[in-house]
């Protein structure tokens, strides 16, 4: 007997493998597009590419960061660092960074898999909701979208967290309790979204673990009282409630909760019903499934809204009836209605009314509704069996199909967008995002239409008008551009990027005062801006305020280093405050990143063969880079040629300096520029004379 019983779970240790290799298979096949996916200009950039956090890399200053400081208006200091490990390993190559979440999607199936065998002992009901959770489509938001790491990390962590909970719940021990408050320590650093965690812990106390009150039976969880389960829980609240006003205070900073005035209450609790109906209706009729859900701004006298309400009161009236012989529906079912709640838009975080991403864990209480209630039937009626089985693989493979056509959608911006404006109605965030991405792509025209779009739609959305304010700066309608954007300000809507926008649109008109108030007050928004920093340094730069454009062009290379633009005007700040070894410094580092710049390698030679003392080692290096300009724009530009006569004559070749400043004193003429062609004559008559010109 004994032999038989290790056969058994030799064959069954078998079975369970080779489920998880199917469902590692299936889903590479289902997410294989991913592979050519780009980041995404809806998040990616500011989470990602643009984020200074994340491409600074692994050091002990940035790691200290991700802990200290929000990442984009959100505290997850792990979901960070582990943005902060894919640029050290992959830079900004997206198919690494999706590689990553695809991988990350991939371990949560196979882990809750592991959790639902161990728990029901039903290897193909753990398997078939397993393979749901890791092939549906409404997945795909989360996994395909680079910057939703933090959901899919999350996933992990819950799912950890789970796992340490019912090694506990079996045989409760001190250390045991510990490793589930570290494994949620872990968990709270990757998303808000866990703070309802103990909650879910309180629900699998009551099924499938059974702790609540009885006595013990062999195997199972150890009982317990339902205020001692709740005591239990009060640390992991703790922890919970220190998660949530960290998450409030750094989406209230940065503008991201709608105020009361903005979004009324009787909007949000309107579109909670029908938000619930929505994502059970994407569960299980996944089509239509947009990046982006249009917010329905309707109040509870809405026909479609009383219906939902009703039907959301019927559900969970059924559910708990029902629930107290078939547990697992009132727990399914509270899981999905509690575990919803803080994304459910009552706090509201954005402008959408509901979202994909929402559902990585909800979905599990649906799930579980309908994995055990199929059980549940085939107990009850054998002989369907076969049909279930034929079922549950017609129900995988077209999931896998979805996915696979829902991942190609999220190829790039263009595709997104076009695609969420093709499933939803008026939807003025996909026309803003669409409008953007054209931009990018320089489409001004399509940009501009699509752009006016969404403000028709929403009069009041200050992003959209910003964005047409830049299509507009872009087009040279600046005054248009001007009064987009004094009116964003003036409704008191001004971001940091509208008063950067508007400081650039002024400086543009050289209305160079105008503009370095707008930087300002830029900058007193987000005062950790790279750009903002450079563009203001650039503008103090050609008002002749050096002193102050080095501090801001300093200050933006400290936030983002390697910047090209930056070192060729801090070079030039130098240069003017006559900093001049500061220059050549700035300007070789400039040559370093980008070898070909002709203005770099020109005021490199006439910096180094003009000022300070004229060694031969220095007159030859100005030689070198002023000649190399010279090469680049093929000999054809006066201003680099005159430098290249200036090089020539500091190193005593006098007749070379006269015929290259002959040559360029005939371009100058040619094209006009008499006041450098008068420069230049002057020098020649210097360079007969067998003298060097200098820089006073």
């Amino acid at each position: 007997m004994g032999r038989v019983t290790v056969t058994l779970e030799h064959q069954h240790k078998h079975i369970r493998m080779l489920i998880c290799a199917g469902i590692v298979a299936a889903t590479l096949v289902a997410y294989e597009p991913i592979r050519h996916n780009n980041f995404l200009a809806y998040d990616d950039n500011d989470y990602i590419v643009n984020s200074p956090q994340v491409t600074s890399g692994i050091t002990l200053e940035s790691l200290g960061e991700a802990f200290m400081k929000p990442h984009f208006f959100m505290w997850h200091p792990l979901t960070t660092i582990s943005h902060m490990l894919d640029y050290q390993l992959f830079e900004l190559n997206p198919s690494g960074h999706h590689f990553t979440n695809l991988a990350l999607h991939i371990l949560n199936a196979l882990l809750l898999f592991w959790i639902l065998n161990s728990l029901s002992g039903s290897v193909w009901l753990s398997a078939f909701v397993a393979g749901i959770f890791a092939l549906h489509p409404v997945q795909v938001e989360s996994v395909a979208w680079a910057a939703e790491r933090k959901t899919v990390l999350s996933g992990l962590f819950w799912l950890l967290t789970m796992a340490a909970y019912i090694r506990y719940a079996k045989q409760p021990r001190f250390g045991r309790y510990l490793a589930v408050l570290l494994v949620f320590g872990l968990c709270i650093m990757t998303k808000p979204v866990v703070v309802t965690l103990p909650f879910a812990l309180l629900l699998m106390d009551y099924w499938p673990l059974e702790r609540i009150g009885g006595q013990k039976t062999k195997g199972a969880s150890q009982k317990a009282s339902a205020v001692r389960l709740i005591v239990e829980k009060i640390p992991l609240l703790a922890m919970s409630a220190f998660l949530s006003v960290m998450t409030f205070v750094a989406q209230k900073q940065g503008g991201v909760v709608p105020t009361l005035e903005r979004m009324p209450l009787d909007y949000r609790v309107a579109n909670m019903f029908l938000a619930y109906i929505r994502y059970i209706g994407k569960l299980i009729w996944p089509s239509k499934l947009a990046v982006c859900y249009p917010h329905p701004h309707v109040t509870m006298s809405n026909i479609w809204v009383v219906i939902c309400a009703i039907l959301f009161i019927l559900l969970s009236i059924f559910s708990i009836y029902i629930g107290r012989q078939k547990k697992y529906i009132a727990v399914g079912w509270l899981w999905f209605v509690g575990t919803l709640v803080p994304v459910i838009g009552l706090v509201q975080s954005g402008a959408q009314a509901m979202a994909n991403r929402y559902m990585y864990i909800p979905m599990l209480g649906l799930l579980i509704i309908v994995g055990w209630s199929v059980k549940d039937y085939i107990s009850r009626q054998p002989r369907a069996k076969i049909a279930a089985i034929i079922l549950g693989a017609t129900v995988l493979s077209s999931l896998l199909v979805l996915t696979r056509m829902q991942v190609r959608h999220w190829q790039n911006t263009l595709t997104l967008f076009d695609y969420a404006l093709n499933v939803t109605g008026d939807n003025p965030v996909a026309e803003n995002s669409y409008g953007c991405a054209l931009l990018d792509e320089n489409r001004l025209e399509e940009a501009e239409l699509h752009l006016r779009k969404a403000v028709h739609m929403a009069p009041a959305f200050a992003i959209a008008i910003t964005n047409l304010a830049k299509v507009n700066m872009e087009q040279g309608k600046y005054d248009e551009a001007v009064a987009n954007l004094d009116e964003v300000i003036k409704h008191n809507e001004g971001t940091a990027d509208t008063y950067y926008n508007m400081a650039t649109v002024l400086s543009v008109q050289k209305k160079y005062d105008e503009a370095i108030k707008c930087f300002k007050k830029s900058l007193e928004l987000n005062s950790n801006d790279s750009d903002t920093h450079k563009r203001m340094g650039i503008v103090l730069l050609v008002m002749g305020r050096n002193t102050e454009a080095i501090a801001h062009l300093n200050e933006s290379l400290r936030i983002r280093a390697n910047q090209v633009e930056v070192y060729t005007n801090l070079g030039t700040a130098y240069s003017q405050a006559g900093q001049y070894k500061m220059a050549s410094q700035n300007w070789a580092k400039a040559l370093e990143l980008q070898p070909n710049s002709v203005d770099v390698l020109n005021n490199l030679g006439q910096l180094l063969a003009t000022f300070g003392d004229i060694t031969t080692e220095k007159a030859n290096q100005a030689i070198a880079y002023s000649r190399r300009a010279c090469e680049l724009t093929g000999y054809n530009n006066a201003e680099y040629l005159d430098t290249l006569g200036v090089a020539l004559a500091a190193a005593g070749k006098f007749e070379e300096a006269k015929a290259i400043a002959g040559k360029a004193l005939s371009i100058a003429k040619a094209n006009g520029q008499e006041g450098l062609a008068g420069e230049i004559e002057n020098r020649i008559k210097l360079y007969k004379a067998g003298q060097p010109y200098r820089q006073k």
